[in-house]
């Protein structure tokens, strides 16, 4: 599937819903996809490893899925935590209403599903989870942590999942350097060829 589909607000080609049964947050669950999006048969293996490296997100606050495709990063967070709001966002419409309608599905009522510019700027989060798309390219790619990470609470944790031969180690330099000292930013893991990296904002001094 070329990088057109799902990188674009509006996919080419129909949409074809079809079911979709995979593992979340311990059970199998019944979902939709369709393709036009980002890995619509399965949870990727980037996906997977983060989902599998990571700890429990914050209980409370708001929660933040980066490129969230049919949903498995969403429905995860707002399953371990029912006490939070998690926000879901991506620029492909179609990703969008298919993670609406798959945290519907599992009942999930807090969930709030959006394009990255209809999320209150002044929002901050105590849990990011993402398996951002690194093949938009390195300036777009830039663009997008930037615009997201600074909006970390203080004492809030981003985890990325990223291959290590698509410039995870690089990543890694450049998100410190661009955060600076009022974060700290390590790798957490390293499993199936993929970093987990951790970024922590630190608390408020005084």
């Amino acid at each position: 599937m070329g990088s057109d589909h799902y990188f674009s607000s509006q996919p080419s080609g129909p949409e074809v819903r079809r079911p979709l049964r995979v593992f979340l947050d311990g059970r199998e669950r019944t979902l939709v996809t369709s393709g036009g999006i980002f890995s619509p048969d399965a949870i990727d293996k980037g996906t997977a490893v983060l989902l599998d490296e990571v700890p429990a997100p914050s209980p409370t606050g708001n929660l933040l899925d980066i490129g969230c495709g049919w949903g498995p990063v969403t429905l995860t967070l707002a399953l371990k935590s029912p006490g939070a709001r998690v926000y879901a966002v991506d620029v492909n419409e179609r990703s969008l209403a298919l993670t609406r309608d798959n945290a519907a599905a599992l009942g999930l009522d807090n969930v709030s599903v959006s394009l990255p510019e209809d999320v209150d700027p002044d929002l901050r989060f105590n849990t990011i989870w993402s398996n951002p798309p690194i093949r938009i390219g390195k300036d777009e790619l830039h663009a997008l942590l930037l615009l997201w990470l600074p909006r970390l609470a203080p004492e809030g944790t981003a985890w990325l999942v990223v291959q290590k031969n698509l410039g995870a180690d690089s990543l890694q330099k450049w998100i410190a350097d661009q955060l600076g000292t009022r974060y700290s930013v390590s790798r957490h893991s390293t499993a199936k060829s993929f970093r987990v990296l951790k970024i922590v904002r630190k608390p408020v001094a005084g």
